[in-house]
């Protein structure tokens, strides 16, 4: 299957990403993964890349787009993949398409993993990330520390990232409206989009997944 995964920040699209591409036997491929593969191994496309990234500047869509058909170009993508960060606007999924036509190749599915904006907000801003060992993240609702503001793990000082913060939640949830929402229109015309709540248990919201992507339909 080819599949285009879509969604606000704290959907929890990373997460499924990984678990869906595994269940369906297919790459995960994820925008920055890409940037950060590219940038590593100096490619000319990541050096390209870093260039713009250095200057503050954004990476031009040509640029993300030549590095998603080298990608896809891979042996393990000959029997499908799954785009995650990639289209992030229309004018990438036009390009996606064209680049698709090329290849002989069709989208099966655009995966829209639907989740309330007040939700959104209480997920990402009550994650709290142990200052001496960031992969020590935990939820002041969801999954709190024994002891509030202290890592469980490691007795570590828990703090709130500013990303993390409700003014950088809401703008982040603005730029989503803005540029990459109006990709779930443009598939939706294509008859592509499958729609699924993302509320709920991480297992319960792949298995949904799985049975929406099944059935063809949200």
């Amino acid at each position: 299957m080819r599949i285009v995964l879509v969604g606000p920040p704290g959907a929890g699209k990373g997460t499924q990403a990984v678990r869906l591409a595994e269940k369906l036997g297919i790459p995960h491929i994820s925008t920055g993964d890409l940037f950060r593969a590219n940038i590593s191994r100096q490619t000319e496309l990541g050096k390209l890349a870093k260039s713009y990234m250095d200057a503050g500047n954004l990476v031009p869509d040509e640029v993300t787009i030549a590095m998603a058909k080298d990608r896809m170009e891979q042996p393990d993508a000959e029997k499908g993949f799954l785009l995650d960060g990639f289209p992030r606007n229309v004018s990438q999924a036009e390009a996606l398409d064209q680049l698709l036509q090329d290849e002989h190749m069709t989208l099966d599915a655009v995966l829209d993993l639907e989740v309330p904006e007040d939700e959104v907000v209480k997920r990402i801003a009550g994650r709290r990330v142990c200052r001496k060992d960031s992969s020590h993240v935990f939820h002041v609702i969801y999954s709190p520390a024994k002891q509030e503001g202290v890592c469980d793990v490691c007795g570590g000082e828990l703090y709130q990232r500013d990303d993390d913060s409700e003014e950088t939640v809401r703008k982040r949830l603005e730029v989503y409206h803005t540029q990459t929402e109006p990709i779930i229109d443009y598939y939706r015309s294509q008859e592509l989009v499958v729609t699924i709540s993302a509320l709920g248990k991480v297992d319960e919201v792949t298995v949904r997944a799985m049975e929406a992507l099944q059935r063809g339909e949200g």
